[in-house]
């Protein structure tokens, strides 16, 4: 059976801490109109400091949107094969052991995608399947997990390599002025995630069952205007409220395997921000505490789109407290507004699986 293994996570060496965040606010914005209302936002997110692949002053600047696509992909092609090489290495692969690479990323586009250049760079083979997802936005990465589970239940002697792969700050817009922008820009960090399942043997999250559900009527809560100047995030007011309906679907898919979601050992849940985690922990009737890996990632790295569920992940191994036959959830959250999301229990014994 598949099994999630331990993943890699690297962020850009520019720092912005919130301090600083709400500073360049007040010095940008100053004559904005509902300015404190966005300022008491961005210091409830609970973030302390993001990532960020250039200097603020850089970030700040638009040269266009030619030019950030060029250094999107100049920022995936240096950054990238470091961290699929740490988490082959995790999963005790090589590359020529993997069969598909799902790739993910809403905040650039490169075509051919960056798949095709990491198999002829990195030595995978010609044969390798191709997954690229672009537009789940923060729900890719759950989405990652459970196409790669799909594909190894098909395929019981097949690995899979996941890269996630979000650079937030290349979409800063300076003329989107809405309190959702500003809120925006306040939230979103850079990061690049990678991880392999593997089809047999591994340590880590044995996937049992996965499930997605998208709440009608709700494209434009969460969407991007595409324009000549890049990609315009657009954030409804409504979105912090999407764990009332989303939270039953959850709790569904555990049913559906026989399982209680408000009695599970581990939450691997993106954390879009604070109040995501405080209702779901209300409406799943679980301790806060079960969110503590995501409320890190939150904190230490704001919120990095789909790399997001697999730096909680990540959190989970470190503490290394989960143990054998353990049973948990993770769920990524995104434009649709759409929930993936994936069951499993916890495996440490890879002899188990022959």
């Amino acid at each position: 059976m598949a099994v999630l293994c331990k993943p890699a996570i690297a962020v850009p060496e520019y720092v912005i801490t919130n301090d600083e965040t709400l500073e360049l606010a007040k010095r940008l914005h100053g004559d904005h109109p509902q300015l404190g209302l966005a300022l008491r936002l961005i210091e409830n997110t609970g973030v302390q400091k993001r990532h960020l692949i250039q200097p603020i002053e850089k970030v700040l600047q638009h040269p266009g949107f030619d030019a950030r696509s060029i250094v999107y992909e100049q920022q995936t092609k240096d950054r990238v094969p470091a961290v699929v090489r740490q988490a082959l290495d995790q999963a005790e692969l090589e590359p020529p052991q993997i069969d598909l690479i799902v790739y993910v990323s809403c905040t650039g586009f490169m075509m051919p995608p960056p798949t095709a250049w990491l198999i002829g760079k990195m030595g995978f083979r010609p044969e390798t399947r191709q997954l690229p997802i672009a537009q789940l936005g923060c729900a890719a990465g759950g989405a990652a997990v459970n196409r790669a589970h799909d594909f190894c239940t098909a395929h019981p002697d097949a690995n899979v390599l996941i890269v996630a792969c979000e650079f937030c700050s290349l979409c800063y817009q300076p003329t989107d002025l809405g309190v959702g922008s500003l809120l925006s820009n306040g939230l979103f960090g850079d990061g690049i995630a990678a991880v392999v399942v593997r089809g047999r043997g591994g340590t880590g999250i044995r996937l049992e069952r996965n499930g997605s559900y998208v709440i009608p009527d709700t494209e434009d809560w969460i969407s991007y205007a595409v324009r000549s100047t890049g990609f315009h995030f657009q954030l409804d007011k409504r979105v912090p409220g999407t764990m009332e309906p989303l939270a039953p679907a959850l709790s569904s898919l555990a049913e559906q395997h026989q399982w209680n979601a408000s009695k599970l050992d581990f939450y691997i849940i993106h954390a879009g921000g604070p109040r995501i985690l405080d209702d779901l922990s209300r409406f799943l009737d679980v301790p806060p505490e079960a969110f503590r890996f995501s409320r890190a990632t939150l904190t230490e790295y704001g919120n990095i789109a789909s790399a997001v569920v697999l730096d909680a992940l990540g959190r989970m191994f470190d503490e290394a407290s989960t143990l054998h036959g353990q049973r948990g959830m993770m769920a990524g959250f995104g434009p649709g507004i759409t929930a993936e999301i994936s069951l499993g229990s916890w495996t440490s014994e890879p002899e188990a699986e022959a």
